[in-house]
C-alpha cells in the first residue's frame, strides 16, 4: 500500500503519473491528512508532494477521489483474472479496495465481504459504486492499513489486494503479507492482483500467473482519453489524438497491463498435530 495506505504501486509507471500530477498539489494540501495519516505519511523528508510520488497519490485519493475513480474505470482487469478467481467464495477480504475495481465484481460472487480502505473519500466513492451495482448489502467497508487489518483471524476464504501491495514496508511489505495471511482461513487463498516485485513474492511462497492477450485502457470517449492523459500521461497526449481512439494501449503509456497475479494457498491444519 502507499505509505501505509493502498493502490497504485509507485514502482510502476505510476511514478510517471505522479510526476505529471505533482503540479496539482502543494504542501498546504497536506492539511487534508488526519492525525493517523499524518503519522504514517509525513516525516523523514516526505513533506512536499512536489518531491514525493507517494504523497501525490495519497493527496489524489483524498482531494480528488472522483478523478481517481475515472482513471480506474478505464483500467479493467484482464477477464482471465476474474475467471480464475474463486467462483463462489464464502467470505472475502479485499485490502486497499479503492473505488471498487475488484470489489464490485467480487461482491457479486461471495456471501460476505470486508473491503478495507484507508482513504475515507475513496471509501465514500466505493460505497456509491457498490450501491449502483446492487452489491452494497454484502460488503462491510472498514478503515484499515496493511499492517493492522481490522479482520478476525482466519475469517476469509479469499484475501486479495489489487494494485496495492509492494515489497516496501510502507506499501505492505512482509508485515502486510503476514496480516493478509492471518486473515485467511486454512485452505484459503491469498492473491495479489497486478503485483510488483515478483521475486520478492516468490521468495515468500507465492506463485506467479500471467494471462495473455492484447489489452488497452478503455476510456468512455476520445475526449475522456485526452483529458485524463493530459493529467496523468501528458507525454502520450499527442499520439492519443493522432490515433483518434478511446482505447489506449498500455505500451503507449509505458505501463504494464493488469493481467497478472501472485497467489499463495494457506495450508490446512495437520490433523496429526
Amino acid at each position: 500500500m502507499s505509505l501505509g495506505g493502498s493502490r497504485p504501486a509507485i514502482e510502476r509507471a505510476d511514478r510517471r503519473g505522479a510526476v505529471a500530477l505533482a503540479h496539482r498539489y502543494s504542501p498546504a494540501d497536506l492539511s487534508v491528512f488526519d492525525e493517523e495519516e499524518t503519522r504514517r505519511f509525513l516525516g523523514q523528508g516526505l513533506d512536499d508532494p512536489r518531491r514525493s510520488a507517494a504523497l501525490v497519490w495519497e493527496l489524489l485519493y483524498r482531494l480528488e477521489p472522483s478523478l481517481y475513480d475515472r482513471l480506474i474505470q478505464a483500467e479493467p482487469l484482464h477477464p482471465g483474472i476474474l475467471a480464475w478467481l474463486p467462483a463462489a467464495p464464502c467470505r472475502v477480504v479485499e485490502v486497499g479496495a479503492g473505488t471498487g475495481r475488484l470489489t464490485v465484481p467480487l461482491a457479486g460472487r461471495c456471501d460476505e465481504m470486508i473491503a478495507v480502505e484507508p482513504a475515507r473519500p475513496l471509501a465514500r466513492v466505493l460505497k456509491a459504486n457498490l450501491a449502483a451495482a446492487g452489491r452494497r448489502g454484502r460488503v462491510a467497508i472498514v478503515r484499515g492499513f496493511f499492517d493492522q487489518l481490522p479482520v478476525p483471524d482466519g475469517w476469509a476464504d479469499l484475501v486479495v489486494a489489487c494494485s496495492a501491495m509492494a515489497r516496501d514496508p510502507a506499501h505492505g511489505g512482509d508485515a502486510g503479507l503476514a496480516e493478509m495471511e492471518r486473515c485467511c482461513t486454512p485452505g484459503g487463498r491469498v492473491v495479489i492482483v497486478w503485483p510488483v516485485h515478483r521475486r520478492w513474492l516468490a521468495s515468500r511462497g507465492y506463485t506467479y500467473r500471467c494471462f495473455d492477450g492484447d489489452m488497452a485502457m478503455e476510456f468512455p470517449s476520445l475526449d475522456d482519453a485526452v483529458e485524463l492523459a493530459e493529467i496523468f500521461y501528458p507525454e502520450a497526449v499527442t499520439e492519443i489524438r493522432r490515433r483518434g481512439r478511446a482505447q489506449v494501449p498500455y505500451e503507449l503509456l509505458g505501463r504494464t497491463a493488469p493481467r497478472d497475479v501472485a497467489y499463495k494457498d494457506v495450508p490446512r491444519f495437520d490433523k496429526g498435530t
